[in-house]
């Protein structure tokens, strides 16, 4: 029953929006506290460092749920797990909403990071369950870029629901879309044709470590989780939580300019994600190379952006987001690396791996930007200057280096294996 089926099935598409729209509301409440950082500063009394601690948590509870989530979906189904995903989200929602002081935002948002960490994975598996594998690489790029829809209703109207409803009825609206999507889901969603929902072996301990460590064991699963640490990291820290105070205080735009700049970088998302989809469907043994290409083009931007003497002019600013958004459907190559290195009993095992890279790589970036940021500020506070975010900045390189030279290291190893499973394909396979 885990065979993918033909799309010819009326409800593979219904099912596949359904799940799309829990995971835009997932990405939604996720980065609603990007355009409402300065605001939670003052709300909680809080500096730089604690204010990434929100997002700190939120992306440390993400990433390290990820392979159990994969496991529950193998077992339970992707429905009940998403499912459960979108109620914690919603209770999450509204508890920050009401939260007044940081100690219960900050379990508010724990809880944000629970809920969220339950509904890639299991649209994912609904994807590759229900479409056709020729289907899987644009279903699984447009799940990705139009789930980032969420971004852009969490960087415009929500900027605009906190300035004339404020933070209690801002956050309350959020949460209440929760509630019609939970509906939706359990009368739409499916886990398969023939049932509504699947149940996978039970897996004791020893199975479930002889599972993760076959899926880790494939070159293929470490290429691909390289490739989401490497690409995802520089969009998601500008748009969960530092790219609003960075063009803000940093490059002294308006707050108008730095939601648009916002909202271009999830354009450009969007846009790449269909075209990025259509390229690894027809040369799938380029995947790492457009990959490294994508890297090099971002460090590229950002090393002008941070050189420019004084702040970056406007249009530098939107060259700058429209090739690091480039960067977020380039992590969705990383589980199309994996879905071809690994059998479909253990795909949602190998993806919640490969989903913890980019999100670890974001965890440790947005807790370096708020201790440096709190380094480099005289006295404290707010009032960030341009030199201390150009030190913050500057510590993606860090990442970048160490992501390169891992997508370098197993293409090679991955290379390798393709050759001695099947020598004659070598020749044409480029991973």
């Amino acid at each position: 029953m885990s065979q993918p089926v033909q799309t010819r099935y009326p409800g593979a598409y219904a099912i596949w929006v359904v799940g799309l729209l829990v995971y835009l509301l997932a990405v939604f409440h996720r980065s609603s506290l990007a355009v409402a950082g300065l605001a939670a500063s003052d709300r909680f009394d809080i500096k730089a460092s604690q204010l990434a601690t929100f997002t700190m948590l939120q992306l440390l509870v993400y990433a390290g749920m990820q392979i159990p989530v994969g496991l529950m979906v193998d077992r339970f189904g992707p429905r009940r797990v998403l499912l459960t995903g979108a109620i914690v989200l919603t209770l999450a929602q509204a508890g920050f909403a009401f939260a007044d002081t940081y100690a219960l935002a900050l379990v508010a948002r724990l809880f944000v990071g629970v809920g969220d960490a339950m509904t890639f994975v299991c649209v994912l598996r609904l994807v590759n369950t229900w479409f056709a594998p020729r289907r899987i690489p644009l279903m699984t790029q447009l799940t990705g870029v139009i789930g980032q829809l969420g971004a852009i209703l969490a960087a415009v109207p929500m900027t605009a629901a906190l300035s004339h409803l404020g933070w209690t009825k801002s956050y309350l609206l959020a949460a209440s879309l929760g509630i019609f999507l939970s509906i939706a889901l359990f009368v739409v969603v499916r886990d398969h044709p023939e049932a509504r929902t699947t149940n996978g072996p039970a897996l004791s301990l020893e199975q479930i470590r002889h599972s993760l460590g076959a899926s880790w064991a494939q070159p293929g699963t470490r290429l691909g989780f390289w490739i989401h640490f490497s690409t995802q990291f520089s969009a998601t820290t500008l748009g969960l939580l530092w790219g609003y105070p960075f063009f803000v205080r940093g490059e002294h735009v308006s707050k108008g300019f730095a939601g648009l700049l916002l909202t271009l970088m999830v354009v450009a998302v969007m846009a790449a994600g269909p075209v990025l989809g259509w390229a690894i469907g027809r040369h799938p043994w380029h995947r790492s190379t457009i990959v490294l290409s994508i890297v090099g083009s971002i460090v590229v931007m950002w090393t002008i952006v941070l050189a420019w003497p004084g702040t970056a002019p406007g249009w530098l600013l939107i060259l700058l987001v429209l090739v690091t958004g480039v960067g977020g459907p380039a992590s969705m190559i990383g589980f199309d690396v994996g879905r071809t290195s690994n059998p479909i009993e253990r795909m949602s095992s190998a993806t919640g791996i490969i989903n913890q890279g980019g999100f670890v790589a974001s965890l440790i970036l947005v807790i370096a930007i708020g201790l440096i940021l709190d380094w480099r500020t005289p006295g404290g506070g707010t009032a960030y200057t341009p030199e201390a975010f150009r030190w913050a900045m500057s510590f993606q390189y860090v990442l970048w280096a160490l992501g390169i030279t891992q997508i370098w290291r197993y293409r090679v190893r991955t290379r390798a294996k393709v050759m001695a499973e099947n020598p004659e394909a070598y020749g044409r396979t480029r991973l």
